[in-house]
């Protein structure tokens, strides 16, 4: 008498039954890999603006933190009635700014006042090219910080240095 099949495992083991039932799972479908390439998608398109902004942020800060560190050499020439040249100011030139040894970052006036001044230059990032960072001196010996944008049209005003002046 012939045995009779009832469960599809038992079906499943005679090889000539069904072959389609017997699936092996050997990866990912269509479908999942999509929807993982779909969320590294949005999640890139959200992270990608916001590390340029950091980048942006922090160039402008190291400029301007850069430009400061010349300000006690700038008071005492000035106070001492010297001249503000780049070698009394020890001026190196940042790789962010278009500064050369020969071109004078700073201009101090008979009355005390002057100011020291660099362009952000095109190793910065493409946003900063052409922004000029300057430090103003008054008479009384006040410094205040100035960001001159015009020069760059995609200029934000979170790129803004706190302590800074954006005109």
């Amino acid at each position: 008498m012939a045995k009779a099949l009832h469960c599809p495992e038992e079906l499943n083991k005679d090889a000539g039954f069904f072959p389609m039932m017997q699936r092996q799972n050997a990866g990912y479908t269509l479908v999942e890999v999509m929807i993982s390439v779909a969320i590294i998608g949005i999640l890139a398109m959200t992270a990608i603006p916001l590390y340029q902004s950091n980048v942006i942020k922090s160039q402008i800060n190291r400029a301007v933190s850069e430009l400061a560190t010349y300000k006690s050499a700038f008071e005492i020439q000035v106070v001492g009635g010297g001249t503000v040249s780049n070698s009394d100011l020890g001026y190196v030139p940042s790789n962010l700014t278009d500064g050369t040894i020969a071109a004078d970052i700073g201009v101090a006036n008979p009355d005390g006042s002057g100011h020291i001044e660099v362009t952000m230059g095109d190793s910065a990032h493409s946003n900063l090219a052409g922004v000029r960072l300057r430090f103003k001196r008054d008479t009384a010996g006040t410094w205040t910080c100035e960001i001159d944008k015009t020069a760059a049209s995609a200029w934000r005003p979170d790129y803004r240095p706190q302590g800074c002046t954006v005109i």
